[in-house]
């Protein structure tokens, strides 16, 4: 590993510790020329994961997609961002474990309004109005009719 402070290639790791629930480990580094610490994370490479888009189109699967959506359904909502990234990252450890390689986007949106539900019920409304294509104010009410059910 070189220095990102002289570009030496002599470091050495003084200190190790996994980071919590992201699959990573942390490392504290040591330039043996300048002396400064430096932090660098190592976390597993994944195989790639295609999304299989409502047009049958289809993408690389990008956990910036699901936060945003989260995120915007969680707006003014008392959710923390730590819950937030919370629920991201279970969906996402959900998605790479899987024995496919390719996964449609309704089930990752499943997965999210499933999540929603149980962590704030208004947020959970707005994803799906925007997620199922609500039309008019009967379809609103159907789904809230299921959620007080």
């Amino acid at each position: 590993m070189k220095c990102p402070f002289c570009n030496q290639d002599n470091t050495r790791v003084v200190d190790s510790r996994p980071v919590e629930e992201c699959n990573a480990i942390r490392r504290r580094r040591m330039c043996d020329s300048c002396g400064k610490r430096f932090t660098t994370y190592e976390k597993v490479e994944m195989i790639p994961v295609v999304v299989i888009k409502k047009d049958e189109n289809r993408e690389q699967f990008e956990r910036s997609k699901i936060q945003a959506g989260i995120l915007r359904a969680c707006h003014k909502r008392p959710v923390s961002l730590q819950e937030i990234t919370e629920v991201v990252d279970q969906i996402e450890n959900e998605v790479y474990t899987r024995e496919e390689k390719e996964i449609s986007s309704t089930e990752i949106g499943e997965m999210v309004m499933s999540r929603l539900k149980d962590l704030d019920p208004v947020a959970y409304v707005r994803f799906a109005s925007v997620y199922r294509e609500f039309k008019d104010v009967n379809t609103f009410m159907d789904e809230l009719k299921k959620f007080l059910q």
